[in-house]
C-alpha cells in the first residue's frame, strides 16, 4: 500500500496502459468539474452583448480551447512559467460585470483591449506579487481557503435547484430529488466503493445522476445538434483590439482580485501536495496567467485563473500528480475544436452539477478548516484575525450590494468576499503578529 501511495504521487514514475487509462478517466473527471463553470462565462457574455449564434459558437468553442492552452502553461514549469501544480484555468467569473460594462458601454474591441492590458500588467508584478508570501501565514491562508469553499456553496444550491432562483420552476420537486440523488451516489461511492472507482466518485455521480434526469425528461440534446463540427482559433475574430484607460484599469483591479484568490489555490494544492511552494513558484505561476489572459485578449476570448472546483476534485480522489489534469488539459483542446463534441458536457442538468458543486466546494472548505487547524487559537490575535476575516467574506458575500454607492472600481474590490477576507486577514495578522505587535 506505501508503494502504491509513492506511485500516485510521483508525476516521473513509469506507467502502463491500465494506468494512463485511469489518468485519462480521472482527466475527465476534472473536466466535468470545471465544464460548467467555464462555459458559463462566455454565455452571459455572449448574450449580454447580442451576440449571433456564429458569434457566439467561436466564443464558447474558442474559450475552451483557451483553457486548455491555459492549463498546460500553469502545468509545465518552465524558467519563465507554470507553478507546476496539478491545476485547471477557466475564466474568471469575477469579471464577467466589468466586461459586460464595458463591452456594453465602449464596444468589444475595448474589452478585449483592456484584457491585453490586464494580462501584461499580472505578467510585469508577478515578482512583486509572489514576494508577497511571507504575509500568507496558515492563520491567513486557511482563512481565505475556507472562504473560497464555504462561499461558494450557496452557488451549488442555486444549481441544485434549476439555476434561477426567480423563476417558478426554482426548488421543483424533480430538481431537488436529481440534485440530491448526486450527492447521494457520490457519497455512497466514496464509502463503499475501493482503489479506483473511490477515486472517481464525483464523476460517476455527475454520469449516473445525468442519465437518470435524462430518463425523466430533463436532459435536451439541443445544443449537441445546434453546434458546429470544427472550429478553428482565430486571432482578432472580433475585430483588432482598442485601448482605453478607464477599461483597462477595471480589468487590473479584476486581475489583482483573480491573484489573490489564485494565491489561495496554489497554498491549498501545497498542502494537499506537501510540496512547499518557493517565491519563484509563486511568480511562475502568476506569469503564466498573465499570459494566458494575453492570449484570451488575442484570440478574443477571457482572462483565465485557478479553479477552485478541482481542488476538491483532487481532495476526493486523493490522486494528487499532474497526469490526469494534463489528459483534462488536451481534452479541453479537442473540445475546443470540435464544438458538436463539447456541447455534450453542457446537457448536464445544473441539479447535477449543483449537487457535485456542494461536495467540492465543501471539501474546499475543510481544506481551509484543516489549515486553520495548525493555527494557535490560545492567542486571541489568531483567533481574532480568521475570525473577523472570515466573517466579513461571508458577510460581504451575502451582501455585495453594501458598497453599491461606491465607484465602480471600488465595488469591484470590496463586493468580493473572497478578496475582502484576504485584504482583512494579510492586515490584522500585520496588526496583531507584527513584531511591534504586543504579544500575549
Amino acid at each position: 500500500m506505501k508503494q502504491a501511495s509513492a506511485t500516485v504521487n510521483n508525476d516521473q514514475a513509469p506507467i502502463g496502459f491500465a494506468g494512463q487509462w485511469r489518468n485519462f478517466i480521472l482527466g475527465f473527471q476534472h473536466l466535468l468539474a470545471m465544464y460548467s463553470g467555464d462555459v458559463l462565462v462566455p454565455l452571459l457574455i455572449g448574450h449580454y452583448l447580442h451576440f449571433s449564434t456564429v458569434q457566439m459558437t467561436y466564443l464558447v468553442s474558442i474559450d475552451i480551447f483557451m483553457c486548455g492552452v491555459a492549463t498546460l502553461l500553469q502545468l509545465k514549469q518552465t524558467p519563465l512559467t507554470g507553478i507546476g501544480l496539478p491545476v485547471v484555468l477557466g475564466c474568471a467569473v469575477q469579471a464577467v460585470t466589468p466586461l459586460e460594462s464595458i463591452g456594453g458601454k465602449l464596444g468589444i474591441t475595448y474589452m478585449y483591449g483592456a484584457i491585453i492590458a490586464a494580462g501584461i500588467f499580472v505578467f510585469l508584478i508577478a515578482g512583486f506579487f509572489a514576494h508577497l508570501k511571507r504575509f500568507f501565514p496558515p492563520v491567513v491562508t486557511g482563512s481565505l481557503i475556507t472562504i473560497i469553499g464555504f462561499t461558494l456553496v450557496p452557488v451549488g444550491f442555486q444549481d441544485l435547484g434549476g439555476g434561477n432562483a426567480s423563476t417558478s420552476s426554482f426548488g421543483a420537486p424533480v430538481n431537488l430529488l436529481i440534485g440530491f440523488l448526486t450527492i447521494v451516489i457520490i457519497l455512497l461511492f466514496s464509502a463503499f466503493a475501493r482503489g479506483f472507482m473511490k477515486s472517481i466518485a464525483i464523476l460517476i455521480g455527475i454520469l449516473l445522476a445525468s442519465f437518470i434526469a435524462g430518463g425523466l425528461g430533463q436532459v435536451s440534446l439541443t445544443p449537441v445538434s445546434e453546434a458546429a463540427w470544427f472550429h478553428t482559433p482565430q486571432l482578432f475574430f472580433f475585430g483588432v483590439p482598442h485601448f482605453n484607460l478607464s477599461a483597462i484599469i477595471t480589468m487590473i483591479l479584476v486581475s489583482l482580485t483573480t491573484m489573490i484568490e489564485s494565491t489561495g489555490v496554489f497554498f491549498a494544492l501545497s498542502d494537499i501536495t506537501k510540496r512547499q511552494l518557493t517565491t519563484q513558484d509563486l511568480e511562475r505561476g502568476y506569469r503564466a496567467e498573465g499570459i494566458a489572459a494575453v492570449l484570451g485578449g488575442l484570440f478574443n476570448t477571457f482572462p483565465y485563473s485557478t479553479f477552485s472546483e478541482n481542488v476538491g476534485v483532487l481532495k476526493m480522489s486523493g490522486v494528487k500528480t499532474r497526469r490526469p489534469v494534463y489528459y483534462a488539459a488536451f481534452l479541453l483542446l479537442i473540445l475546443g475544436l470540435l464544438p458538436k463534441i463539447g456541447a455534450l458536457a453542457t446537457v448536464i442538468p445544473e441539479p447535477v452539477l449543483g449537487g457535485a458543486m456542494i461536495v467540492m466546494f465543501g471539501m474546499v472548505g475543510v481544506q481551509g478548516v484543516q489549515i486553520l487547524h495548525k493555527v494557535d487559537f490560545t492567542k486571541n490575535a489568531n483567533l481574532l484575525t480568521a475570525s473577523v476575516s472570515i466573517g466579513l467574506g461571508l458577510g460581504i458575500t451575502m451582501y455585495p450590494q453594501l458598497f453599491q454607492h461606491m465607484p465602480t472600481e471600488v465595488q469591484i474590490i470590496l463586493g468580493n468576499g473572497i478578496v475582502v477576507t484576504s485584504v482583512s486577514a494579510v492586515l490584522l495578522n500585520l496588526l496583531f503578529n507584527h513584531k511591534w505587535a504586543r504579544h500575549e
